[in-house]
């Protein structure tokens, strides 16, 4: 992969939600993940905190000119038996992890002084979302290292908008994007990433079979990050969490969950059947 140009400037490197929004401006996919990186460790070293109110993170956060954005249903649909099918597969792995770096920075510029968290549990909340966010960066680069060993980078293929579109639907309540994000779109990954597992190694594709159980392994911890904070924002607010949670769902999702869930996941997550097999 090409050398990235700089990550955008840090406006305050002892302010952790500062830090968050420089993840966010950085629109090269390389130095975003770079950023992100750097952020994790500079926040794990304890030299920077966080700040009574953060300012307002960009809606939306910066994009790269490549991969052109279409609508879901205009991305080319190939099947897996083929090298193209393949690449493809780990394409559409790629432009969600890198969106996955952004829904994890923005939950910290956005939310971490948000009055839906209790204020003993905010380092926390802060220190789970940027772990995530260096999770999402490290995915990142690990599929995009296995496409250039087939001759493919990101950018190569049509993507859609359709995560951080979701995203921007719950922007203004934290307990809404808790529910969405690793709740329902996290959790849909580890529905469908087995499977697809099973296809890449049938196919002889080992190599990349590896990458997608590295990223559902992981995933299940930031599963399980949405359930413990979900179920914090609703105890403070007064409600029960599994309700809160299926009213949010049929808010943004009325045609309900798709099924077949992969519950043994889930539970390891800490969400429950109660909570989403009602909403099939």
């Amino acid at each position: 992969m090409k050398s990235s140009p700089p990550c955008a400037t840090l406006a305050d490197p002892s302010d952790i939600t500062a830090l968050a929004r420089s993840v966010l401006a950085t629109a090269d996919p390389v130095a975003k993940s770079d950023r992100a990186r750097e952020v994790a460790a500079i926040w794990r070293s304890g030299t920077c905190a966080l700040p009574a109110r953060a300012g307002r993170p960009p809606d939306p956060p910066a994009r790269p000119a490549r991969p052109v954005l279409v609508a879901p249903g205009d991305v080319p649909r190939r099947r897996l038996n083929s090298p193209d099918g393949r690449i493809a597969l780990l394409h559409a792995v790629a432009h969600i992890e890198f969106n996955a770096i952004d829904l994890a920075f923005d939950m910290v510029a956005r939310y971490a002084t948000d009055a839906a968290l209790c204020d003993a549990t905010r380092n926390a909340f802060v220190s789970d979302w940027v772990g995530v966010g260096d999770d999402e960066a490290r995915h990142f680069r690990l599929v995009t290292t296995r496409l250039a060993e087939l001759d493919a980078a990101y950018g190569d293929f049509p993507a859609h908008n359709g995560l951080w579109d979701a995203a921007m639907a719950t922007r203004d309540s934290l307990a809404a994007r808790l529910a969405v994000a690793p709740l329902v779109l996290e959790a849909r990954g580890l529905d469908v990433t087995p499977g697809m597992i099973d296809r890449l190694t049938s196919a002889g594709d080992a190599e990349s079979a590896a990458c997608l159980r590295i990223i559902y392994a992981e995933e299940i911890g930031h599963v399980a990050a949405g359930a413990r904070w979900f179920r914090h924002v609703a105890e403070r607010a007064g409600e029960d969490p599994v309700t809160l949670f299926q009213t949010l769902v049929r808010q943004q999702f009325p045609g309900g969950l798709k099924p077949p869930f992969n519950a043994a996941a889930r539970l390891q997550a800490d969400l429950t059947p109660d909570f989403y097999e009602s909403l099939a």
